[in-house]
């Protein structure tokens, strides 16, 4: 990883299945931003996580990540207050678990029932260890016949947390869209959680950082990699989350770019491992 981080002084870094598994920290993947950070460079913690960046923040410490590993956290979170005031009219319908509703923090959004509600904020299943997709049928059909704009606060379909797989908001939002209903995506790939994460990063350098110094880390094809690709930054894809890697790393690269071909991967790594003299 140390020719990386002499190449590209800015990380864009993804934080589920790059960082943590959802329980635990991935040690050489902590111990390599800090190293990157040590030696000049920004790490931007770059997520799809619909709670605010202090949210995440909070959640990482509850699970060992060490705060020195960042400089700052985006999250589609903080996109999506955006689009709560600008759409929703003061009243959303929240479609997610009760440990989201950091997210509505210092906006002024109220909580409504579904009759009550301009929008609908979603931040995923209501459970997402124990719901099935066809739960939210009778719901979603009820969304549309109110002409209701979902927010999706999380563009993400699956994560993989621990062995499991689990649906996301972005999942949801899928299915509300095969209905005909309207959707504003927040977060990886869309521009806007980027344009906010070269804008922090400008902030802390003290100057205009461009794209070409930005390394983009993740793991999703269709956010990570696919956001990276349209954005315009190069990409590291980390093939031991979401990304299948079981038949070889040049395998599952292949594959990612099969269904991204203009993505710009400079490699493709199980983990950020910088290595006893300098890793990959």
């Amino acid at each position: 990883m140390q020719r990386f981080s002499e190449t590209y002084p800015v990380w864009f870094c993804d934080i589920w299945g790059v960082l943590h598994d959802g329980h635990r920290p991935f040690p050489a993947t902590v111990e390599t931003l800090k190293r990157h950070r040590a030696r000049g460079g920004l790490v931007i913690l770059v997520t799809n996580s619909p709670r605010s960046r202090l949210g995440v923040a909070r959640q990482l410490r509850e699970i060992g990540v060490d705060p020195t590993a960042q400089d700052v956290i985006v999250t589609s979170g903080d996109v999506t207050q955006v689009l709560m005031k600008r759409h929703g009219g003061g009243r959303v319908f929240h479609l997610g678990a009760a440990r989201d509703h950091s997210i509505y923090d210092g906006t002024g959004v109220e909580r409504v029932p579904l009759g009550e509600a301009k929008a609908v904020l979603c931040t995923g299943l209501f459970d997402d260890l124990n719901d099935t997709l066809a739960d939210y049928d009778a719901l979603l059909s009820d969304m549309k016949a109110r002409g209701l704009t979902m927010i999706c606060a999380n563009p993400d379909k699956i994560v993989k947390k621990g062995d499991r797989i689990l649906y996301c908001a972005g999942k949801l939002a899928e299915l509300y869209a095969g209905l005909g209903g309207e959707v504003l995506m927040a977060g990886k790939p869309f521009s806007p959680i980027y344009d906010l994460a070269l804008a922090e990063a400008s902030r802390i350098a003290g100057r205009n950082v461009g794209r070409a110094e930005v390394l983009a880390i993740g793991d999703g094809p269709e956010t990570d990699i696919r956001g990276a690709a349209d954005y315009g930054l190069d990409a590291l894809l980390v093939a031991e989350g979401i990304t299948d890697a079981s038949e070889g790393l040049h395998v599952a690269e292949a594959q990612v770019l099969r269904a991204v071909p203009h993505a710009r991967i400079v490699a493709t790594v199980r983990d950020l491992d910088w290595g006893p003299s300098g890793g990959t």
